[in-house]
């Protein structure tokens, strides 16, 4: 069992922004390299008023934004070329709340706004070399109606345009953890064999429009994550959609939001996807909570206990500060030139 994908999450809306600029995230991305990771997924192309990329779709459909001063994506494209790594687009959880409590309308609404935001994110970077994929950004729990429909319409658009370059989605275990996590009293709880119901559904309809799920692991407890990594590799394969596991490297059971997670549990829950049968897992997220270059002093400490449990000869003191590139002349080119705002 190994690490091998993260996502990139500096258009956060739960946890702190480190404001790195190119020299940094170079850095950062070298970090990754050492510790095996070769594939990066950005969890979102936008959040509240905030924009990943200076995009004309995303405004058209209402609201105020602020242009971004760094074109983070074609940043984040730079860097995955250097260091030779895949980077998944993400979409947008465009309307307010959760998937729990949309109506049929809004996961129409919702799949549209997000098709024409595939189409643009095509159109800017689909030629890039290290553009490997889609991550369609939605976190659901079971088969609510209308989420079915959500993903099988931006799989379709996204795999169709792009030559079908292959999507992958993260939902959560509806365990007892997940009412809390997500903030929603209407968030259902379902036992191993109910979760096996809903999603032998669902992947039976996705085949074809998804290519890999990864599980978010940190709304179970650690005794059943297990049973519930199982069913869920069993269903996947089944239906033609590989499995992995999206290994939390924050801690959910701490009273602050959000730390990096106490190594045990971390390898507890990897034991748990190598005893369900899984062999590769992603993380949410490496830049905060496993990174040497992390505000959270014990991130560096939760990389150190990885790299020596995988045997990798990299540690945290080959990134610390002082290390870092400076900013190339063509590093410029990731900077706004357009308005302030958006209307």
């Amino acid at each position: 069992m190994r690490i091998t994908g993260t996502f990139l999450d500096e258009i956060s809306f739960d946890i702190p922004h480190h404001n790195w600029g190119y020299a940094e995230w170079d850095h950062d991305f070298s970090a990754m390299k050492a510790m095996g990771i070769k594939r990066v997924f950005l969890i979102r192309a936008a959040s509240g008023n905030f924009l990943t990329y200076p995009s004309k779709v995303i405004p058209a459909f209402g609201g105020i934004y602020h242009t971004p001063p760094v074109d983070l994506i074609d940043l984040f494209l730079e860097l995955a070329e250097k260091h030779d790594m895949e980077f998944y687009a993400g979409t947008v959880h465009g309307h307010p709340g959760n998937c729990v409590d949309w109506t049929e309308k809004i996961f129409q609404d919702e799949a549209h706004f997000n098709e024409e935001i595939i189409g643009e994110l095509q159109e800017r970077y689909g030629h890039r070399r290290a553009f490997a994929g889609w991550y369609l950004t939605h976190e659901v729990c079971a088969n609510h109606p209308g989420v079915i429909e959500l993903f099988i319409r931006q799989g379709q658009f996204a795999k169709k345009i792009s030559g079908n370059k292959p999507t992958m989605i993260s939902p959560y275990f509806a365990g007892f953890k997940a009412k809390e996590a997500v903030m929603d009293d209407d968030t259902v709880q379902l036992t191993v064999e109910e979760h096996a119901r809903h999603w032998d559904r669902i992947f039976a309809a996705l085949a074809g429009s998804v290519d890999y799920v990864a599980f978010q692991d940190g709304h179970v407890g650690y005794h059943e994550l297990a049973d519930y990594l199982a069913v869920t590799r069993q269903l996947a394969n089944r239906h033609g959609i590989g499995c992995w596991s999206n290994i939390e490297s924050f801690d959910r059971d701490m009273p602050i939001r959000f730390m990096p997670i106490k190594w045990e549990k971390f390898l507890w829950k990897m034991e748990s996807a190598e005893a369900a049968g899984i062999t590769e897992g992603i993380t949410f997220e490496f830049s905060h909570f496993m990174s040497p270059n992390s505000m959270y002093r014990s991130a560096a400490g939760l990389f150190d206990q990885y790299c020596r449990h995988c045997g990798l000869p990299a540690r945290s003191t080959d990134f610390l500060p002082g290390g870092h590139s400076e900013e190339p002349a063509a590093a410029r080119r990731h900077r706004s030139k357009r308005p302030v705002f958006y209307r």
